[in-house]
């Protein structure tokens, strides 16, 4: 390229990224010769050069949920100006167990991303750290001790989500979750907490994937069997939905005949034909608080961990009523 125009390869460079010291006569003779050429800068290679990375990695677990959207749209406005660019990688919470950390972000990590914004890792802290300690790593949604972490209060949200179908009266209440995952046991830690405090039994089923269809499966079987619940806590609003469709495939209504509350508040959760109570985890600002600790990383690479964590807030909506009156 530069042997094309007859100028330097620094000075192409300062073409591509507009800067200072270019006429605009050659800059023009360069673009113009790039276009001709079919040249794309290596903007990988020219931050190793500058001995920087401009580039953010952003991982998310599943795009079958929404919550996920609008993280990403958070971030995506945090980094808004910034002239840092977005590589996105992509998990697959159906595959059983999760993932370690180094299957979850290989792509990124192959990528040399200066930061990379995590939402959701399912592997061990240790494992996590680890990682952390070659690339920066921002946590969404999980809090891991020592790695920029931006998480809601999951243990507060499932305490007040348990607690409204107390207050409602259901005293069969049965919390839908999934698999097990180091960092993702609060709230169904909180659940059992409010069951016991009221001298309920807890009962909580784990689906084998976080998922509407596995949640519908498992939903099936509990709306079965000889004591069926009155109220249903799902982990999220995907399980939460896939309660309700198991209770209309068995002719049950909602709320008259099963509370369903979500996790969340998904737009989905807010359509009218929906309405779910749900816990608000505001993820769009879960994501632009991300943004915004990658943004300060990438600037400091030294400094220490950022650990943010917010308040969510229940939505209640139609999905919740009291339980029904026996009848006699």
């Amino acid at each position: 390229m530069a042997r094309e125009v007859g100028v330097s390869r620094t000075l192409v460079s300062f073409a591509f990224r507009n800067a200072p010291g270019v006429s605009e006569e050659t800059r023009h003779a360069i673009l113009e010769a790039a276009r001709r050429l079919g040249y794309r800068p290596n903007r990988i290679a020219a931050d190793l050069a500058r001995k920087r990375a401009a580039t953010v990695g952003l991982y998310l677990l599943d795009l079958h949920n929404e919550v996920y959207a609008d993280i990403f749209a958070g971030v995506r406005e945090a980094l808004e100006g910034s002239g840092v660019r977005v590589i996105l990688s992509v998990g697959d919470v159906r595959r059983r167990g999760g993932a370690e950390p180094g299957d979850e972000v290989e792509s990124l990590l192959e990528a040399r991303v200066g930061v990379i914004i995590a939402a959701t890792l399912t592997g061990p802290d240790a494992s996590l750290r680890e990682a952390a300690a070659a690339v920066p790593l921002v946590s969404v949604a999980r809090r891991i001790e020592g790695v920029d972490s931006i998480y809601s209060d999951d243990a507060a949200g499932a305490r007040a989500a348990t607690g409204h179908l107390l207050d409602l009266g259901h005293t069969r209440i049965v919390h839908l979750t999934g698999p097990r995952w180091e960092g993702h046991t609060e709230r169904q830690r909180a659940y059992r907490e409010a069951m016991h405090d009221a001298g309920l039994p807890p009962r909580v089923v784990a689906a084998p994937e976080f998922t509407f269809e596995a949640a519908q499966a498992a939903a099936a079987r509990i709306l079965e069997g000889p004591d069926r619940p009155t109220a249903v806590f799902a982990h999220n609003d995907q399980m939460a939905l896939g309660v309700r469709e198991a209770a209309e495939a068995l002719g049950l209504r909602v709320p008259e005949d099963l509370s369903v509350v979500g996790y969340d508040d998904s737009r989905i959760a807010r359509l009218a034909g929906i309405r779910l109570t749900s816990v608000d985890l505001d993820a769009h600002a879960l994501g632009s608080a991300a943004g915004a600790a990658a943004l300060a990383r990438l600037a400091d690479p030294s400094g220490p961990a950022v650990d943010r964590c917010s308040a969510p807030r229940l939505v209640v909506r139609t999905s919740t009523a009291p339980p029904p009156q026996p009848r006699r």
